[in-house]
């Protein structure tokens, strides 16, 4: 066995031990039985197009989750906790395994492989990762437009698969969730593109063509949907959603001064190594360019959604995806400075 497969063995032996384990035996709680209806209405009525809770028609949400736990229902042949959990847990997995794969050449066998660890075994995604909500697909989506691009940039693909590629993820994310993880992603490229004074990249004919796929993957169910419902109502019920944050409808100060330190705490226990990222000490100056640039890409989205009056922190779950390649990075330097109020001395690894 080669180096590569064992750490890929490796990354889906953590997974399978993190979250696999009484996936099935906890009860459904919180969000989850909004998610499962659905779900179970589609297979009940065959209507795949307009997703129901209860005979109504639900707004508030795409479909997304709901098909795949419908498609976990037929492929599995049973309808319980432990089926309607799975796409959360393949989606985690998909994540793992592009860091493990498509950032190799970036970031190392040893960065990648590091990646993807940190991926699985992080709080925040642990805890979406392992019930039936929105965030573990959302999240997982905007992490594979993430990873794709930032790979084929690095790598320096043609446009045409760094610009189209990580479309397909982000028009997945809109049928998963809407459009805020495009704050997380575009917050990469810009601090990218800026770093590098290459703001040409962005008017590439193929980051149109992305543009068009991304909305046409949302458009081929939004278009139908919108159709075969009241059309007043649909808008109504999408615009207040998407609104009603920025308003601030749900404002509650006590918790929303908390969602800096919680959106922090998501990243346990890696957040601890953050101070060790020093930009001085990477020897390359793409590789002090690029932590930079992942660095703002992060911190400026996850403090723009975090300040929003009616935000909570799972929303910023994206900036973990950045914070993770920095993370990544940083420990796998040729030669590590601890801080001395860590450890009180420097050395190799």
């Amino acid at each position: 066995m080669n180096q590569r497969t064992a750490h890929l063995l490796l990354v889906i032996l953590v997974w399978a031990a993190l979250y696999f384990p009484a996936l099935g035996s906890l009860a459904i709680k919180g969000e989850e039985g909004r998610r499962i209806l659905p779900g179970i209405t589609m297979l009940q009525t065959g209507n795949y197009l307009v997703p129901q809770v209860g005979g109504e028609t639900y707004f508030r949400k795409p479909p997304l989750i709901n098909w795949l736990i419908a498609a976990s229902f037929k492929i599995f042949g049973t309808q319980n906790e432990w089926t309607a959990r799975m796409p959360s847990v393949i989606s985690v997995l998909l994540v793992a395994i592009t860091f493990a794969a498509v950032a190799r050449p970036s970031l190392g066998d040893r960065g990648s492989t590091i990646a993807a660890l940190m991926w699985l075994i992080n709080a925040g995604i642990i805890e979406k990762g392992r019930l039936v909500e929105i965030e573990a697909l959302y999240v997982s989506l905007c992490a594979l437009a993430m990873i794709f691009w930032l790979s084929f940039w690095l790598q320096k693909k043609s446009p045409w698969l760094i610009w189209t590629i990580p479309f397909v993820f982000l028009g997945l994310g809109w049928l998963a969730k809407g459009p805020v993880h495009l704050v997380f992603f575009y917050g990469i490229v810009i601090a990218v593109v800026w770093k590098e004074r290459n703001w040409r990249a962005l008017f590439h004919p193929a980051h149109l063509a992305g543009i068009i796929i991304m909305l046409g993957i949302f458009a081929t169910w939004a278009i139908p949907f919108v159709q075969a419902t009241n059309q007043a109502t649909a808008t109504a019920k999408w615009s207040a959603q998407f609104t009603g944050r920025l308003r601030g409808s749900d404002f509650q100060l006590g918790r929303w001064i908390f969602n800096i330190p919680h959106g922090v705490l998501y990243l346990l226990p890696w957040v601890i190594f953050l101070p060790l990222v020093r930009f001085e000490s990477f020897s390359a100056d793409k590789d002090r360019q690029l932590a930079r640039s992942l660095a703002w890409g992060a911190l400026i989205p996850f403090l723009i959604v975090n300040l929003v009056p009616g935000s909570i922190p799972r929303y910023a779950m994206p900036a973990i995806v950045p914070t993770i390649w920095l993370l990544a990075m940083t420990l796998t330097q040729e030669s590590l400075r601890w801080p001395q109020w860590l450890i009180g001395k420097t050395f190799s690894w």
